[in-house]
């Protein structure tokens, strides 16, 4: 399986437990104390990092480190979208176009040959 792809692959399930632990609470843990919340939180992102800390391993050397991590950050995107809007029930704006349309235009210049 080719690096590129492993990596993607693992950064897209680290991004899907990251967007649980940083913003699921709001949702399901409103009513809790914060530190209930934080603590919550802490035990999903574990498995953000169990997935997150090897993809940047395995991706690293192949990939330059801001590819990485504008890379990390296009998935950040494309994984919350759909989490706002169907977990959280946030209503679709044009403003998640757009942004992804910025990022879309940092990928390129990051992976682009110079």
């Amino acid at each position: 399986m080719p690096v590129v792809f492993r990596t993607v692959s693992l950064l897209a399930l680290s991004n899907v437990f990251m967007t649980f632990a940083w913003y699921a609470h709001l949702k399901n843990l409103s009513e809790r104390p914060w530190y209930v919340a934080a603590l919550v939180s802490w035990g999903i992102a574990l498995f953000e990092y169990l997935l997150q800390v090897p993809a940047n391993r395995i991706g690293y050397g192949t990939l330059t480190l801001g590819q990485l991590k504008i890379l990390q950050e296009a998935i950040t995107l494309a994984v919350f979208f759909p989490f706002a809007v169907l977990y959280m029930r946030q209503p679709l704006r044009l403003d998640f176009l757009w942004a992804a349309l910025c990022l879309c235009g940092a990928v390129y210049f990051v992976f682009r040959k110079a």
